[in-house]
Formats: C-alpha cells, sequence, structure tokens
C-alpha cells in the first residue's frame, strides 16, 4: 500500500528544517515545498513543475526522492546535493539551505 492510500492519520511525517533552524512536518506524500508552505516557512518558488529552479537548495541532511527521473537538475547537481523542494518528497528528516548566489 502506498502512502497515497493511506489514512492522513496513519502517513508517516518527517521534520523539515532550513539553514535558520526553522522547522515543520513535510509528509512523504508531498513536495516538500507544500510542507514548507504549510509550515509557514518562506521559500523561493514559482513555476511547481521543477523547471525554473527558483526554489532550489542544497540537501545538508536527509534524503529526498522524485516521482520523475531528473527534475530540472543535472546528475552533477544531483551528486552533489542540490534539491528542487517543488519535485521533491521526503524519505527521512531533512535540512535544507537556500541557494546562493
Amino acid at each position: 500500500m502506498t502512502a497515497s492510500h493511506l489514512s492522513p492519520l496513519s502517513i508517516p511525517f518527517f521534520t523539515a528544517r532550513t539553514e535558520t533552524g526553522a522547522q515543520c512536518d513535510a509528509w512523504p506524500d508531498q513536495p516538500l515545498l507544500v510542507s514548507l508552505e504549510q509550515g509557514g516557512l518562506d521559500w523561493p518558488s514559482s513555476c511547481r513543475n521543477g523547471t525554473c529552479r527558483t526554489c532550489i537548495g542544497q540537501l545538508v541532511e536527509g534524503r529526498v526522492r522524485y516521482e520523475i527521473e531528473w527534475p530540472g537538475l543535472s546528475p552533477e547537481e544531483r551528486a552533489g546535493g542540490c534539491v528542487l523542494p517543488c519535485m521533491a518528497y521526503p524519505e527521512t528528516d531533512v535540512v535544507l539551505e537556500k541557494a546562493t548566489g
């Protein structure tokens, strides 16, 4: 049974933290960006489909999955820990850092 078929009361949740120490619940059946917004955390976003890269960040800790193979990230970026919260689903507690530049 997949997470999307479970009752919201039975779905395990994780914690998303930012480099500033802000944190919120992160649900495995929704993108990190949605959890961040529901938790009142300020995170840049625009297209919500992985192409504009406005939400790009660095995964400092934790693990995420994608429902599409390469969501707007090069293999090198993925290997370096870059994530697109609009397309990334948490598999563990995560710590995110906003992209600089």
